[in-house]
């Protein structure tokens, strides 16, 4: 057992054909046993304006399939450079979802450069700013730099479900419970100042940790 779970870890890329069933699981479950509510004032979801998103990284199990198809197709999601990662990149593809490989702590810089490119491109990229590694609700300075630099407004994104279970992980990752519902809120668009200094750039990094805060029940 000890050396099929070795051999496992070591293959860096399955087929792309092994994630099918999990998408489709995931989208039928999705549907049969959850209620979604959206909530989106400022129909975001719908505008052509590329813009960068923050959501915690306890909310990602039903992140990719609670948007409309049109949306998933333009969104690029800011994935760890590990070998996970090219899981979950793998995985999002099966939903339209294209991916931004590196991280804070991994091939940060090649994956500015990719960011920059897609929002040149027009399309929406995807953060989880507390993620791989946290802390817990700890957001990064990427987002808002790279906000900062481009123009793009950042968009606060949660997924709240009204019952769920809680791992026993850095992040407390969440798995909503059958029959709960579950709320998708696109919050307010935050516009970042360009040419911001170091000090500057805490205090929107603070202001966007917060207001994604505000519409994170926890």
């Amino acid at each position: 057992m000890g050396k099929l779970k070795k051999k496992f870890r070591n293959i860096k890329k399955l087929p792309d054909w092994f994630y099918v069933l999990p998408a489709l699981f995931i989208k039928f479950i999705r549907a049969v046993f959850y209620r979604l509510e959206i909530q989106d004032p400022n129909d975001h979801s719908n505008k052509a304006q590329s813009c960068i998103s923050v959501t915690w990284h306890n909310r990602l199990i039903f992140f990719p399939a609670a948007f409309p198809a049109a949306a998933r197709k333009r969104t690029k999601a800011v994935v760890s450079a590990s070998r996970d990662g090219q899981y979950i990149t793998d995985l999002i593809a099966q939903f339209g979802i294209g991916s931004v490989r590196g991280s804070s702590s991994r091939k940060g810089a090649n994956a500015q450069r990719a960011a920059l490119k897609a929002l040149k491109d027009g399309y929406n990229v995807a953060f989880t700013p507390d993620g791989p590694r946290g802390p817990k609700y700890h957001m990064a300075k990427g987002p808002v730099h790279l906000a900062s630099i481009t123009g793009c407004p950042v968009i606060p994104l949660t997924i709240n479900a009204s019952r769920y279970w809680q791992i026993r992980s850095w992040d407390n990752f969440q798995i909503p419970k059958p029959f709960s519902k579950l709320t998708l809120i696109l919050g307010d668009k935050i516009e970042i100042p360009p040419n911001l200094s170091e000090k500057e750039l805490e205090k929107w990094r603070k202001i966007v940790e917060d207001k994604l805060m505000e519409i994170t029940a926890d």
